[in-house]
């Protein structure tokens, strides 16, 4: 029976949040139930993630700033905050990818100074959600992929540790997401890969060996 890597994910998606959230002076909290923060997270990133199976709701919007604006990842997509004022914003799956599977592309480019991370930053669209101190976090690796010209056309963001990286904020300017895809898993093909992905970007995940590995659910009080 395989292993069920979705209390694993969540952690690794937890942690990645409170990284986001720190470089914006917001101190998180974790405990067994789930991560949030007290005031509200920066734009895409959830006030809470559930780390378990079963939390219940009012506790844990006890925790946040649960007016209109918040949001909670449901990282077993067994809540129903429906009663609390919010909506289902979307619904994905987690992924996951074992070590040991050969490169079939070139690894992806670390992005390592201010004026990189300033142009990733405007080819992604993230702008000033990303600060300097996500390059000086060991457990961080922002990555481009810069095409024959030396053009940035497209990255992604690695954070963990060397056994397990969470994969997060990829995004291509080409028409092959593949490719994005294959140089996450050769940049650390040694490592265990999670993450998740919405239908239709899921697709190119599991072209690159992925393997979903059961739903999630992003809840915003609106």
């Amino acid at each position: 029976m395989l292993k069920d890597v979705r209390p694993a994910a969540a952690r690794n998606n937890a942690e990645w949040c409170d990284i986001v959230c720190g470089s914006h002076g917001l101190a998180g909290r974790t405990d067994a139930d789930a991560w949030s923060v007290p005031r509200r997270s920066p734009p895409w990133y959830p006030d809470a993630v559930t780390l378990r199976p079963g939390v219940d709701a009012e506790t844990l919007l006890g925790r946040i700033d649960a007016g209109p604006g918040a949001s909670v990842k449901d990282s077993f997509a067994d809540l129903d905050l429906s009663g609390y004022g919010f909506r289902v914003l979307f619904d994905a799956q987690w992924i996951h990818r074992s070590p040991a599977v050969p490169p079939v592309d070139a690894p992806l480019t670390p992005v390592g100074t201010p004026d990189e991370l300033a142009a990733w930053a405007a080819a992604h669209g993230g702008g000033a959600l990303f600060r300097l101190a996500l390059l000086a976090d060991p457990r961080v690796r922002v990555l481009a992929r810069y095409d024959d010209r030396g053009v940035l056309t497209g990255g992604a963001i690695l954070s963990g540790d060397g056994g397990r990286y969470g994969v997060s904020n990829l995004f291509t300017h080409t028409n092959d997401p593949l490719d994005i895809w294959h140089g996450i898993c050769a940049t650390v093909p040694a490592a265990q890969l999670v993450g998740y992905e919405s239908t239709p970007d899921l697709t190119p995940a599991l072209q690159a060996g992925f393997t979903p590995t059961g739903p999630l659910r992003v809840w915003l009080n609106t």
